[in-house]
Formats: C-alpha cells, sequence, structure tokens
C-alpha cells in the first residue's frame, strides 16, 4: 500500500478533526512510499524503533508519537536519537492520539470494556456522541463484588492492579477511560458509575473515592493503552491485507 492510502485509510478511520487534542494526529515523520510491513504499539519509544527496525517495518502506528504542545523544540539528546532512527530506516511515523481513545472498533475504550465484559456503552464525556467521548459507561451482565471484579481487571490487563474498594456493595455499571484520566472520576460519579477505571491514580483521586463511595481502580497507564494499538493491528490485517503487528514495549506505569 502507498504511503499516502495509508494516511487516507488512517484518517477516515479515526477522524482526528473530531478532537481537539495535544499532539498532531497522522503522519508526524515521513518515510518511504511502499508500505509492506507496519507496527503498531502504546509509545513511540526507541525500544518500539528498534523492534520495528528489526522486523524490517515500513510504518510504525501509535498511541504516543511526537511534538506534544508544551514540549521543548530542540532536537537533541533522546529526540534526535529517535527521530534520527526513523529517518535513517526511513519508517514512517503515525501518532493517533484522543482519537485511539475513543474509536468504538479500534480503541482503547472501546476494547478494554469488550474484554471486561460491559456492555452497552454510552459516553462518559454525556455532553458529546458515544464515537467522540474520552470514555465510556457500561454495564456488566452479571454484577460482581469488588473483589471479583478486581481479580477480572487484573486477569483482562495480565497485571496487578491498583484497587480501593470503598465498601461490599457489588458491581454493575463500570465507567472507564484509559491512560492518566483519574481526573474524571468526577464524571464517573455523574454517571451514577459502581466503578471508575483508568490507568493512573493521584493522591486526592483516592479521597474522592472514598469520601464520594465509588469503587477506583487505577490498571496501569501503558496497560490499559495496549487494547487499542492491538485492535488496530488485527484490523489492519483482516480488512486493509497489509502485514502488521503489535508489539509491546512492557513498562510497569
Amino acid at each position: 500500500m502507498n504511503k499516502t492510502e495509508l494516511e487516507k485509510k488512517l484518517t477516515a478511520l479515526y477522524q482526528p478533526r473530531l478532537f481537539k487534542d495535544y499532539a498532531p494526529n497522522g503522519l508526524q515523520v515521513e518515510g518511504k512510499d511502499q508500505i509492506n510491513k507496519i507496527v503498531t504499539g502504546v509509545t513511540a519509544s526507541m525500544a518500539l524503533i528498534e523492534a520495528a527496525i528489526a522486523k524490517q517495518a515500513d510504518a510504525i502506528i501509535v498511541h504516543h508519537g511526537y511534538f506534544w504542545k508544551g514540549e521543548r523544540p530542540e532536537v537533541v539528546g533522546m529526540k534526535y536519537r529517535r527521530l534520527s532512527a526513523l529517518i535513517k530506516n526511513d519508517i514512517n511515523l503515525f501518532g493517533y492520539h484522543l482519537p485511539m481513545d475513543a474509536h468504538l472498533l479500534v480503541g482503547n475504550n472501546a476494547n478494554l470494556a469488550r474484554a471486561l465484559g460491559v456492555e452497552s456503552l454510552r459516553p462518559l464525556e454525556s455532553e458529546k456522541p458515544l464515537e467522540e467521548s474520552i470514555g465510556v459507561v457500561g454495564k456488566l451482565a452479571v454484577p460482581l463484588s469488588p473483589e471479583a471484579f478486581q481479580m477480572l481487571v487484573e486477569k483482562v490487563v495480565g497485571r496487578e492492579v491498583l484497587f480501593e474498594a470503598v465498601s461490599d456493595s457489588h458491581i454493575s455499571d463500570v465507567a472507564l477511560c484509559t491512560g492518566g484520566a483519574q481526573g474524571y472520576i468526577d464524571k464517573a460519579l455523574a454517571a451514577n458509575a459502581d466503578v471508575f477505571i483508568t490507568g493512573e491514580v493521584s493522591e486526592q483521586t483516592i479521597h474522592t473515592a472514598r469520601e464520594e463511595g465509588i469503587h477506583f481502580c487505577a490498571a496501569g497507564h501503558h496497560a490499559t493503552e495496549c487494547f487499542g494499538p492491538k485492535a488496530l493491528a488485527q484490523h489492519i490485517n483482516d480488512v486493509w491485507g497489509i502485514d502488521c503487528e503489535f508489539i509491546d514495549i512492557p513498562n510497569p506505569a
């Protein structure tokens, strides 16, 4: 597939114009024209770039790309090494941040919800349509105790999680927003959720959970945001017919 055609397909899929984001969505570093092998991942780290080089990839598609608002503009140090490796190996880098969080087919939130058995999704950002909401709310088919729900989350994300059970009450309504969305706990409360799942936790988050009576789970920024890149790789293989694989670069954060 031609690079331009791939970019058009990704733009049509993710609809980045619908999101006000913190980094450019789309082609961030230009490489070769012909795309035969694609790698997806969470973050465009040097480890992911080196893995892509070893796989002879022509393009990398990530959730966390480059050129974030507020970052220093100088191309030195880590930024130079990453960009230099991409350019020297003629690899295209595509980044999709909020669009990959929100997408209902190949996004982080919807695929984490599916893996947990959360159904009948509605927007966590109630003022937005579901396909534009950063976060979702839904129901479990069978309510679970806090202990059983924590075990389910740990099985799905493949790691131990921080779980603050504020009572013995069972969990039915689940709000989730992957990554560093602990500040969205107020939205989970407004949605009458029994539990809020995100990637990270702040000190004040636990106090909010305890005092407002909502179970809280911090399941890892990286761990919760593997679901979109994994689903995208499968979609590219199955629907677009291009050799694509997700490469996980483990990160405890």
